[in-house]
């Protein structure tokens, strides 16, 4: 299986130490591509940019297995903590699917950074209300979620399709012009 699945790490500023922990976690379910990129935000001192080719439900949690979805989350936490707080790391987290789902995670508290990766899971009893095909608008290929200091949970924050791209405001999506 880990032949015909790849994920692709895209990052800079982070450690050889820390792709080759984190690899030893997704080595077992997937080939994993590695590119280490140029720095592209002059905000962060580090970045990474995961993409996983399956989508994010209950499925993939059991498939991958909740102990190793939970190492994976301890070194995004280590990560943090070796560079402080401020705005010094930013992950991404992009699951295949349609709608492809993506965690953006560039809190400047390590605390918040922290309780933002250990609540990416339980964003997986929202997805349904938050797919709705009544509420959402119509033909998104992909949603954004940003972790949200002030409330303390994952909010839904832009929406795209094809030829538009949406914000959650309010209860409603609405169309960036």
């Amino acid at each position: 299986m880990a032949d015909a699945l790849k994920t692709t790490l895209r990052y800079y500023g982070i450690s050889p130490w820390e792709i080759e922990v984190l690899y030893g976690f997704l080595n077992s379910h997937f080939t994993i591509i590695q590119d280490e990129i140029a720095q592209d935000d002059d905000n962060f001192v580090s970045s990474l940019d995961m993409e996983i080719p399956l989508a994010f439900n209950e499925e993939f949690f059991q498939w991958f297995e909740f102990k190793r979805w939970e190492n994976v989350k301890s070194v995004f936490k280590e990560m943090k903590r070796r560079r402080g707080s401020g705005n010094a790391l930013k992950v991404k987290i992009n699951f295949a699917g349609n709608p492809r789902i993506v965690f953006s995670i560039d809190v400047e508290d390590k605390q918040w950074f922290d309780n933002a990766i250990e609540k990416i899971d339980f964003v997986l009893e929202l997805i349904p209300h938050h797919l709705d095909p009544q509420k959402l608008p119509s033909e998104i290929s992909e949603i954004i979620y940003k972790f949200d200091s002030k409330s303390i949970r994952w909010r839904l924050d832009t929406a795209s399709s094809e030829n538009k791209k949406f914000i959650f405001s309010g209860n409603a999506w609405k169309e960036i012009i």
